[in-house]
């Protein structure tokens, strides 16, 4: 029994002592310059590599100080900067015959950056080209398969040139490619964590490489976000008033000119209006895109907004800008449940009179949607039919006609229509014609400011069918007989009215002194 330990413990003196001395015998160092040359010439950049060490427990040569050059158009300072770099190599080729089988290539926490270019550009486009000049041909990719590339506990740092904007960085990045190979299509995870608290997987197949520009590579797979915050990130300027926590999950394939694009986000918290405040409950929004890569736009074919039962769809085309992303797009929204649509308006900054609720009816929309998508322009018409402003007594808060009758239990409206104009300037509304059965019916034009102000010149016209529109036409009656005929048919074209303050607390006036006129 006691011999057979001494096998085994001197089998281990021999495993431990090969594993020591090797590498004395190995001189990885020497490889340096070689492998330097290669990879520079693979990639089509100038690779450098620090002291190169060798670990048979591993079966790596270890780089120390690893940088890779970038795109000069772009920038002098490296592309890719890690302080180590693993080459999987089989060993007993390295050993033997100081040949150099590459198996796997590790990337161990390396700092990325990426730049935009305004031309639409990135400072990877460049990656894989082995042309000297534009007018050279580039000679062709090398058939070189690795059993795995991997980038370990990485950070990128997302830039645009010139700068606009805070850089946007990707950090915990990890990056697995499984049989890497120039010239095939080969399978890929990427995953990150986000500004913000967000996170990002991209899970697909990539590839062959385009030598034209890297960032045309085919590829198809699933993207996911999670949690992303684009105020937190940085991505949008809290000023905007577009803030959302956003998950996406989506269905992406390139072929190297058109990507497409389908899939649905869920946005939590969402405002989209200086004024708006956040939806109470999530908003899901399907949709589906194709962007054409060398034109830099692409159309939207449809998104549908879906909030409870209710679905509003728009679709048109965007064109991306140095500026940033221009939309042409066109919602049509027709006879919508109002109902379900209420929990919504707080995000478009839509504001109702405090204590008021509407209840029941439509609404019907059909607008153009124009501009830059973090400043839009909204045109066109807007109605509302046979609905209830509940909580909010019109009759008693109109001022200057002191014996007007009240509307009990809220205003009814049998219709409002206007055509609406907003910009980030300022929001109007013109040919604006209301009925509200208890009183009568009004026409004119307004504005909306930024802020939230009022100012509406109305002409209304008031019933005499219902209570509250007999007591007003009498006291109108009972003034004309002693203010005379000129009252009596300035009054017959409708009573001046002004809206100023807030939609949560309207002033509405009756302007008696302009019937004098």
């Amino acid at each position: 029994m006691r011999k057979h330990w001494i096998k085994i413990v001197a089998a281990l003196v021999v495993i431990i002592a090969v594993l020591v001395i090797t590498p004395f015998f190995v001189n990885a160092d020497s490889f340096r310059p070689m492998i330097q040359a290669k990879i520079s010439t693979a990639i089509g950049r100038q690779v450098t590599l620090g002291h190169l060490g060798f670990s048979l427990l591993s079966g790596s040569l270890i780089a120390k100080d690893i940088a890779i050059s970038d795109d000069p158009a772009f920038s002098t300072a490296p592309f890719l900067q890690a302080h180590e770099l693993y080459i999987g190599v089989e060993v007993m080729p390295l050993l033997l015959h100081h040949q150099i089988r590459v198996t796997r290539i590790t990337v161990d926490s390396p700092s990325i950056q990426i730049i935009h270019a305004a031309t639409g550009k990135w400072n990877f486009s460049s990656l894989g080209s082995t042309s000297s000049t534009a007018s050279s041909k580039p000679t062709a990719l090398p058939d070189l398969t690795v059993g795995e590339l991997q980038i370990k506990n990485g950070t990128a740092t997302l830039t645009s040139l010139p700068a606009t904007g805070r850089p946007f960085v990707y950090s915990n990045l990890n990056l697995s490619v499984k049989q890497f190979s120039f010239v095939r299509s080969v399978p890929m995870q990427l995953t990150a964590s986000l500004p913000g608290s967000g996170s990002l997987s991209l899970n697909g197949e990539a590839g062959p490489l385009s030598q034209k520009d890297a960032a045309d590579t085919p590829f198809k797979g699933t993207l996911q976000l999670r949690s992303f915050n684009p105020v937190a990130a940085g991505v949008l300027d809290p000023s905007q008033g577009i803030a959302m926590v956003a998950d996406a999950d989506a269905q992406v394939s390139s072929d190297g000119d058109n990507l497409k694009a389908n899939g649905k986000v869920v946005a939590s918290h969402l405002q989209l209006a200086r004024t708006g405040s956040p939806a109470p409950r999530p908003v899901q929004l399907d949709f589906a895109a194709t962007d054409d890569l060398d034109a830099r736009a692409g159309k939207i074919t449809d998104i549908a907004i879906h909030t409870g039962s209710v679905s509003v769809h728009a679709a048109g085309d965007y064109h991306l800008t140095p500026q940033g992303i221009l939309l042409n797009m066109h919602l049509n929204a027709p006879g919508l449940p109002i109902d379900e649509l209420e929990a919504l308006l707080p995000a478009f900054g839509i504001q109702l009179p405090s204590g008021s609720q509407l209840r029941g009816g439509t609404l019907s929309a059909n607008l153009a949607i124009t501009g830059p998508a973090t400043a839009t322009s909204i045109a066109g018409p807007v109605e509302i039919d046979n609905t209830l402003l509940a909580g909010f007594d019109l009759g008693s808060k109109l001022q200057g006609l002191n014996l007007f009758g009240k509307t009990n239990g809220g205003t009814q409206i049998q219709v409002i229509r206007t055509t609406v104009n907003s910009t980030p300037q300022s929001t109007s509304f013109s040919g604006i014609y209301g009925n509200l059965p208890q009183i009568g019916s009004a026409t004119g034009n307004g504005t909306i400011t930024p802020s939230g102000s009022l100012n509406f010149q109305m002409q209304a016209k008031i019933t005499s069918s219902n209570a509250a529109g007999a007591v007003a036409n009498q006291a109108i009656n009972v003034l004309g007989g002693f203010l005379g005929s000129r009252f009596q048919k300035n009054t017959s074209n409708g009573i001046p009215l002004t809206i100023t303050g807030t939609a949560k607390d309207p002033v509405i006036r009756a302007n008696m002194g302009a019937m004098f006129r």
